[in-house]
């Protein structure tokens, strides 16, 4: 009897995963709000309340871990829905097109996503222990996403990094589930008399339903291919050479280099390590080429590292010496509510190195 139930039991596991995946591909559109209402409560009150920040940050990165698997499960559900009639962005193409040809690609920007979403739990966790295992902390950290960027650089063949690294969630089209929910409620005989097409009497040709008159607009935009839809995906970002190169891996090493820095600074309001970083965040966007051949993709990355530039004026001196003051005196005089959520921020703003990291 006792051996018969050890089988059953080890096969528990997998059929509750089974289930689970199932129960989030059916409700994504209510997984999603949900997912959405837990993080936008963990952005109002970040502190985050100072002495249970640890359990706030914590709560925050189980969140975004389990999107990222939510993730996973979506991608995995559409990837088998046959024919289905939707167009993917160039950068879900991208990222799609690596992460199924290597899986060593798949593991590093994985492992990648993982630590960008739980690095301030352990800048938190290593303050308690003291500020020179904090910095230790922040370096290793900034360290092993170099390296990942580094590997994700090798193993797309010089390919200019993408932001975020996996593909973002795609939405289900309600029609495919739909008809779904037809097949399994045995509606199928229903959807077979109604008219799909017409077929000419004389020639016997058939011509396809017409679009609402309402949205022919939209209807023949759908239609229309544009260049980077009929490029291979491993196309839609060139490889790097030269000057280029140079300037990716600038990008990756910048982060190594101002947190080794602010370590080695014991004075926050020092120009040194701030000027140091945003000058090789700066040649790096100088040595970029912007040539004829820039794609859509690149283009759209480019211009994230360019707005992510503004955290610059969130971090180390700068923030010491400009921000800060104007930030505080602007809490003093708004209403206390508001004041309250923005004081919160505040005290991350002050104490945490990855609270302000836009890498």
């Amino acid at each position: 009897m006792a051996s018969k139930q050890v089988p059953n039991a080890l096969s528990l596991p997998p059929k509750w995963i089974n289930m689970y995946g199932d129960f989030i591909t059916k409700n994504q559109s209510s997984v999603t709000q949900i997912e959405s209402a837990l993080r936008s409560l963990t952005y109002i009150i970040p502190g985050r309340f100072r002495d249970a920040e640890l359990a706030s940050e914590s709560l925050h990165s189980s969140i975004q871990l389990l999107s990222m698997y939510h993730d996973t499960l979506l991608t995995r559900a559409i990837s088998k829905l046959p024919g289905m009639p939707h167009q993917q962005s160039p950068h879900n193409r991208y990222t799609k097109f690596w992460t199924q040809r290597s899986k060593f690609y798949r593991r590093i920007a994985t492992l990648l996503s993982m630590i960008q979403y739980t690095e301030l739990l352990w800048e938190m966790m290593a303050k308690r222990r003291g500020e020179k295992i904090r910095w230790r902390i922040v370096v290793i950290l900034e360290l092993v996403k170099a390296f990942c960027r580094l590997c994700l650089l090798r193993i797309t063949n010089s390919r200019p990094l993408v932001t975020p690294p996996l593909p973002e969630r795609e939405v289900i089209p309600e029609e495919a589930s739909q008809e779904e929910e037809e097949l399994e409620e045995g509606w199928t005989e229903q959807r077979i008399r109604e008219p799909k097409e017409y077929k000419m009497k004389r020639t016997g040709l058939r011509l396809p339903t017409l679009p609402n008159p309402g949205d022919i607009s939209n209807y023949l935009l759908s239609k229309v291919l544009t260049a980077d839809d009929i490029k291979a995906p491993n196309t839609l970002l060139n490889q790097v050479n030269g000057s280029a190169q140079v300037a990716e891996w600038l990008h990756i090493l910048q982060p190594v280099v101002y947190a080794l820095a602010m370590a080695r600074s014991r004075d926050k309001k020092n120009w040194q390590p701030w000027l140091l970083a945003l000058s090789i965040e700066y040649a790096a966007r100088q040595l970029r080429k912007d040539g004829l051949r820039t794609t859509a993709l690149e283009r759209e990355q480019w211009g994230k590292r360019g707005w992510a530039m503004g955290w610059w004026a969130m971090r180390g001196a700068f923030y010491e010496n400009v921000t800060k003051g104007f930030l505080h005196s602007t809490s003093e005089r708004l209403p206390s509510m508001i004041s309250g959520v923005l004081d919160d921020y505040l005290y991350l703003w002050d104490g945490y190195y990855f609270s302000t990291s836009s890498n």
